[in-house]
């Protein structure tokens, strides 16, 4: 059984194949995952080896594990302009200053650590972190004559921004139809290949850029991100509604900045409270993905362009960041997994852990 979809392998497609050889007993199967950054692997793995080991005549098992990331809405008619983009999350906030880039980051670096392929589009045309918060790039987004665009490498990761080609400190000072062609041409003219996850970061609010990119994108679901201070709350809360209203599913609410950890005793001091990220969740009937505390070393890899998943992969923080990752990708493992029988899609967005 898979623990995320609640179902056998077989019924969840992941069983590729299984070879037997009568004359030694030696049995070869092949396990495709539902994601790269499935939590599970050595749970399904001992599963696999104990159900196999039970049966008469098997001297030894060779199992073979792979990681595929399924489709959603492959029929939607707007998948033929990212063909090969199989998940796209939007990171979005009610108010600005939560962190959304800095979550962006860091998830999209989990997500790649997996192996992965992995891909962040700038959405936040006024105010575009994400090429200071990743750095100096190991490629440079070009635009080829009569060709498209190509995106920025980071860390192994496609990205693109408008950060890169507007010069440092100068403003974008756009009406509304503007930044929808922006984000149209982001969308269409960059060559962003084979995806398995895109991740969107947006700009505060319920504004231009939510509505262009829910027109323009089948987007997978949104990740929420608030402070546990009741002004952030209530801004969520105006958000959640938006992403209701246009029909994109959210897989769940983040709460960043939640305590201050001090490095040197441990002390958790709660500067803004805590908790709301959660309590709206429950409320809301969302999962509550997890806190990030507000650790210097999480700023610190924002403006080094080093984000602290890449930066120091071991600390806690890191290791909360993946777990994030992990739940998120496992929620649109079991949303994108046709129910045995039906040919539907499942529509269980628990989080699993």
């Amino acid at each position: 059984m898979d623990p995320a979809l609640k179902m056998d392998l077989a019924s969840a497609g992941m069983l590729k194949s299984v070879d037997a050889d009568e004359a030694t007993g030696r049995v070869n199967v092949e396990v495709e995952l539902t994601t790269p950054a499935c939590p599970w692997k050595e749970t399904i793995a001992e599963a696999v080896q104990k159900a196999v080991a039970g049966v008469g005549g098997v001297t030894a098992l060779d199992l073979k594990l792979t990681a595929g990331a399924a489709r959603s809405r492959p029929n939607h008619p707007s998948n033929a302009r990212l063909p090969g983009v199989r998940n796209i999350i939007a990171v979005a906030a009610g108010k600005g200053g939560v962190g959304k880039s800095t979550v962006t980051t860091n998830l999209a670096a989990a997500l790649a650590a997996t192996g992965a392929r992995v891909g962040v589009l700038d959405a936040d045309v006024y105010g575009p972190s994400i090429p200071q918060m990743l750095g100096q790039p190991e490629k440079m987004a070009v635009t080829e004559t009569g060709n498209k665009i190509v995106p920025a490498v980071h860390y192994g990761m496609k990205v693109i921004s408008i950060g890169f080609f507007v010069e440092r400190g100068g403003a974008v000072i756009w009406r509304g139809p503007m930044v929808h062609k922006l984000l149209q041409q982001f969308i269409e003219d960059v060559d962003w290949g084979e995806l398995d996850y895109l991740l969107v970061d947006l700009p505060p609010g319920t504004g231009d850029a939510q509505l262009s990119l829910s027109q323009l994108l089948p987007i997978t679901g949104a990740v929420m991100v608030t402070t546990p201070q009741e002004v952030s709350i209530i801004d969520v809360e105006k958000a959640l509604g938006m992403w209701k209203r246009v029909e994109v599913p959210v897989l769940g609410v983040l709460e960043n900045m939640s305590g201050f950890v001090c490095p040197s005793c441990g002390h958790h001091e709660e500067i803004f409270l805590a908790g709301g990220g959660r309590k709206l969740a429950e409320r809301e009937g969302f999962p509550f993905l997890g806190s990030i505390p507000l650790q210097g070393a999480v700023s610190r890899g924002g403006d080094a362009g080093k984000p602290v998943v890449i930066a120091d992969p071991a600390s806690q923080v890191a290791r909360t960041f993946a777990g994030i990752a992990e739940a998120v990708a496992c929620a649109l493992s079991v949303r994108n997994t046709p129910e045995p029988g039906s040919g539907k899609r499942s529509s269980k967005l628990t989080l699993i852990r």
